[in-house]
């Protein structure tokens, strides 16, 4: 398989830059990643983008800029997602834009009560702080964190309190309003910082879209599993319809002996698309499985690697950081809580900046900043793309 991405050291004893590797790893069953993604059209994708852009701009849903509201990897995202349909693809943005609008999800990312993000967070999968041979994020979700009344005592609380400024259409469950703003921190945080990471790359020049998926159904009962039918069937619809084509494959461990029965009634919880991009490992694949498209040292030891990673804990820093990442005083890691980069020092770099609120006191901290590797500088010129967000723009809703 492919080398290990682990930076050789130098003679000083400090990490050399990373080294940048081939990866066989595929995105999904029809195509190798990455086809279909920025950089990677054939003609008739290239014209499907062409042709969502005039149809957006034309009804007041996109500016082509500099910079552009929406970058091209977003609109992208829908075109995969409805097969390269312009007007299929123009109906999801279409109703995305206005979900948005409608439950003001720019406000609600940036003022969520800390606390409430973080009971949010433990229930949700979380980034390791590592990402998969390809660059793409690697998250881990265990399924038995979301027992029967730890889920109903999340969705009493959320409908009883006032989370975030954001007003919403009333329509939206207040307990997925709150996990989708663990959404927002996958496309303004997570997705924009493994783009910027270009050295250990083999496509450095496709911005980073999606995530891979480890989700641990282990101790997991059939009880469990029924009465978490509804949640999950309603968490997924709802990403599925606003934040399409950010997954990538879905990796489930763990599966208990009953699994193999109820597998048939289970994915029809979720679109096919979805379904397509689940794997279900027994527990001799998991091992040399998970280690073809996540190096070993960025694997968490439960599951056959070296990472000392636990479920609940922020994610675990990346040696591949180390002479990218500045930090700001007081900061050696991300904290929780809505995240975002932002343009600073004149375009050369982008900031971290922690948002939320505390207390009732709004939050706006600087963490870090890095070197704005990505876009290119000649596509920011075209306005064609928008290197602050990989996902919707700030200000999109």
């Amino acid at each position: 398989m492919t080398a290990a991405l682990t930076p050789p050291a130098s003679a000083s004893g400090a990490s050399a830059p990373a080294t940048r590797v081939k990866s066989s790893a595929s995105t999904t069953s029809q195509h190798g990643y990455p086809q279909g993604h920025l950089g990677h059209l054939n003609a008739h994708e290239a014209e499907a983008l062409e042709g969502l852009r005039a149809v957006v701009e034309e009804r007041g849903l996109w500016k082509r800029g500099p910079p552009a509201s929406h970058d091209d990897a977003t609109l992208l995202r829908f075109l995969r997602a409805r097969k390269w349909v312009v007007q299929d693809a123009f109906k999801q943005f279409k109703d995305t834009e206005e979900w948005r609008a409608a439950n003001n999800i720019d406000t609600l990312y940036k003022t969520i009560q800390l606390d409430a993000y973080e009971q949010s967070r433990r229930l949700s999968p979380q980034w390791t702080g590592r990402r998969d041979r390809r660059g793409i994020p690697l998250y881990v979700f265990e399924v038995k964190s979301l027992d029967p009344k730890t889920v109903a005592e999340y969705e009493r609380a959320g409908a009883r309190s006032t989370f975030s400024e954001a007003k919403t259409d009333g329509k939206t469950p207040p307990g997925l309003l709150r996990l989708f703003a663990l959404y927002e921190n996958l496309t303004r945080f997570s997705q924009p910082l493994c783009t910027q990471l270009t050295r250990d790359r083999e496509h450095p020049n496709v911005p980073i879209t999606m995530s891979t998926n480890i989700v641990d159904i282990s101790g997991v009962g059939l009880k469990q599993f029924w009465s978490l039918k509804g949640h999950m069937q309603a968490a997924s619809q709802l990403a599925t319809a606003h934040y399409p084509e950010t997954l990538d494959r879905i990796f489930i461990v763990g599966a208990p002996g009953f699994f193999a029965t109820v597998w048939e009634w289970v994915k029809r919880w979720f679109d096919p698309v979805t379904v397509s991009k689940i794997f279900v490992l027994s527990p001799h694949e998991v091992k040399p499985t998970l280690e073809a498209y996540v190096d070993p040292r960025n694997l968490p030891r439960k599951y056959g690697g070296e990472l000392d990673f636990g479920f609940g804990q922020l994610g675990v820093p990346d040696p591949a950081w180390d002479g990218v990442i500045r930090w700001e005083e007081g900061f050696d890691r991300f904290p929780t809580g809505p995240l975002m980069w932002e343009t600073a020092d004149d375009g050369e770099r982008l900031a971290c900046v922690a948002y939320g609120a505390e207390e009732g006191k709004p939050r706006r901290v600087r963490v870090c900043t890095i070197p704005k590797s990505w876009p290119p500088a000649e596509a920011e010129t075209n306005g064609m793309t928008n290197g602050m967000t990989n996902g919707m723009a700030v200000g999109a809703s």
